[in-house]
């Protein structure tokens, strides 16, 4: 999953992002609000994590500037303000969630996958697809019961498919959410992940679940037979 740090403090920027990308999160990062919100706009994200004290531009503002301009992307505040005023604040102008430091990075990542299960309409952290099972939290994907050895670009290309099952997922939309703002769309990366992902599942499933449609991009299906 792809996230977006807005963080003025540059050491707790640089904490949050190394331990997130140790959980197998993309992180991209600013520093103000101007570049943070050029990004947001720019780029899709799964969720951002948005200070409050900024050096430019209050993150309440930032907040309301997202949502009037119909920007949906799940936003989880994350402040040293802890009263109730602010956080009742912050969610009615609508952030998804707010946490206020200090904090562990444990439950940064956990607060982010309820956050992403909520907005992809899911109420349960087991993905199940057929004899498929994603676990996000503990990032193990299996068929009927047996572990599909996957690298972490793999289950992350799987894990968003997944998520978007039964729909047809474009190679852009797919590079958006499961690499940085580094990646080189004209790069033959994603093919080449797309192909030993689609080998180990047929390997696991015993048929080809993971499909392309020509044009459109690629997609999960159950076995028809």
């Amino acid at each position: 999953m792809r996230v977006l740090i807005i963080e003025d403090n540059r050491d707790l920027c640089y904490s949050m992002k190394t331990g997130l990308e140790k959980l197998g999160f993309y992180i991209d990062a600013a520093f103000d609000a101007e570049t943070g919100e050029e990004k947001a706009y720019v780029n899709e994200y799964d969720v951002i994590l948005l200070d409050l004290n900024l050096p430019d531009k209050d993150g309440l503002e930032i907040l309301k500037d997202f949502r009037k301009s119909n920007n949906n992307t799940p936003v989880i505040i994350v402040s040293a303000r802890d009263d109730i005023e602010q956080r009742t604040v912050g969610l009615d102008l609508g952030a998804d969630d707010y946490i206020t430091k200090p904090f562990q990075i444990s439950e940064v990542r956990a607060r982010i996958q309820a956050v992403i299960r909520r907005f992809q309409g899911r109420t349960t952290p087991t993905i199940k697809i057929d004899g498929l099972e994603i676990e996000p939290a503990k990032r193990v994907a299996t068929f009927n019961g047996k572990i599909i050895p996957l690298k972490a670009k793999e289950f992350d290309i799987l894990e968003y498919l997944s998520m978007k099952f039964p729909t047809v997922v474009s190679s852009e939309e797919l590079s958006e959410h499961v690499y940085d703002e580094n990646f080189d769309p004209f790069s033959s990366v994603l093919r080449v992940h797309i192909t030993r992902l689609r080998k180990k599942l047929t390997d696991a499933s015993g048929y080809e679940m993971l499909q392309t449609m020509r044009g459109k991009g690629y997609y999960l299906c159950e076995n028809q037979k």
